[in-house]
């Protein structure tokens, strides 16, 4: 992958970080004054499962990966998150915390997409919801709306209809997107806001129901699988309805919650190139620009093969392009040998990988490089060789030109991709699968 490409993803900058880390000590502080002053507020489960209501002091706080940040702020092992892998649009989440936001700069540091915060539980509006929501689309990027859920102190519906009037619509223009919910960490105290997983999925089910009843999208849910094992006992029902914006600091997106095969977008950082927490879309421009349309779904992580020592073939061949096109010396002669095996446990260890020389998902992820007409190199020439493999006739040269370039969009119109001519991460997926 590119420097330029790659340096989107360090964690750069933490002051941003530093200065959330201390709002939430301010607000650890604030959550232990309630325990203390508000009766039942430290109550576990109410009794019948509904959850306890809980007093909001500090919503200027709370945004979508507050409730990770608080646990990584008291963690004795808290480091900041390392490099991220993806080759997908790169995008940000703001809130009240990062008042107005100067998108023009955001837009020429490569953004193409945005959600902004418009609500929490039935009484806040973020002030900056307008200068925010309205400067995004006015520079050119893909945004949405989203809501910071209080589940135990109204219903669904009450929420989503509240989140729906005050900035959560959808519209079929390609440039909104769908909805979201952020349902994670109780900012307040109980992890589960003291509800009983199946009470919490209902609330879930009918906070989505009726945002699609007002809407006519599905809203896109954000959360930790963490979180969404424990307070709603790993639910599979919402994956064939819900996109899935998964959080998680880390070199991939990990395990997903139950039901999904991959998520839409990965918020992997709390801070680097843009304002607030940093996000990538999982496909490629097209992808998102039919995803706000409402007309995409991204392929299954599980998709990726996996290979290893002792394998041979297109897709070693494929693998060891790769490698090069990262710095390796390699020959590529499609054997998965010892320099081989030796290549992707140094790759695997300069990007903050498991270190086992097993190429699955994280690693594939990791080396897939985005390619167009006009690129070059050995990453080209992986992708001229598969597409031979499968009947084309090209010079694997490296050089991307006209020829590459049509047999790239006749192989993702066969597969049912979106057919730009770029070969990002759902057409590498489809050619070494």
């Amino acid at each position: 992958m590119p420097a330029a490409t790659l340096s989107r993803f360090r964690t750069g900058d933490t002051r941003t970080g530093s200065g959330r880390t201390l709002a939430w000590t301010a607000g650890l502080l604030s959550a232990v004054l309630t325990l203390l002053l508000v009766p039942g507020a430290g109550t576990a489960t109410a009794d019948d499962g509904r959850g306890v209501p809980v007093r909001m002091t500090h919503p200027e706080q709370d945004h979508a990966g507050a409730g990770l940040q608080r646990l990584r702020a008291g963690s004795s092992s808290a480091t900041a998150a390392p490099l991220a892998i993806s080759t997908g649009p790169a995008g940000l989440d703001v809130s009240s915390h990062q008042g107005n936001v100067d998108w023009t700069s955001v837009k020429n540091k490569g953004a193409a997409f945005a959600y902004v915060k418009a609500t929490e539980g039935t009484t806040y509006k973020n002030p900056n919801y307008s200068q925010q929501y309205n400067g995004a689309y006015n520079v050119g990027l893909i945004r949405g709306a989203y809501h910071f859920a209080l589940p135990s102190n109204s219903s669904g519906t009450t929420q989503a209809d509240y989140f729906v009037n005050n900035g959560g619509g959808w519209t079929g223009d390609g440039k909104t997107l769908p909805p979201a919910l952020d349902i994670e960490y109780n900012p307040y105290g109980a992890t589960c806001y003291g509800m009983s997983q199946s009470a919490m999925v209902s609330w879930i089910r009918e906070f989505s129901n009726r945002v699609q009843a007002r809407t006519g999208r599905y809203p896109t849910i954000y959360t930790t699988t963490d979180w969404w094992s424990a307070c709603t006992g790993n639910n599979s029902s919402f994956g064939a309805t819900n996109p899935l914006w998964i959080a998680r600091y880390a070199s991939s997106p990990g395990t997903l919650p139950a039901g999904w095969s991959a998520q839409t977008i990965w918020q992997y950082s709390d801070s680097g190139t843009f304002p607030g927490d940093q996000n990538t879309f999982n496909g490629t421009l097209a992808d998102l620009q039919a995803f706000a349309k409402g007309s995409y779904n991204p392929p299954p992580t599980s998709s990726w093969p996996t290979v290893q020592q002792g394998a041979s073939g297109e897709r070693v061949k494929t693998l060891q392009y790769l490698l090069k096109a990262h710095g390796s010396t390699l020959t590529v002669d499609g054997a998965f040998g010892p320099g081989t095996d030796s290549a992707v446990r140094s790759f695997q260890s300069a990007n903050g990988l498991a270190v086992d020389g097993i190429v699955g998902p994280a690693t594939w992820q990791a080396l897939i490089v985005t390619v167009r007409q006009g690129s070059s190199g050995a990453a080209v020439q992986a992708v001229q060789s598969q597409l031979n493999s499968r009947g084309y006739s090209l010079a694997v040269d490296g050089a991307f030109g006209p020829g590459t370039d049509s047999a790239v969009r006749s192989f993702q119109s066969a597969r049912r991709l979106t057919v730009d001519g770029i070969v990002g991460s759902n057409t590498w997926q489809a050619l070494v699968a």
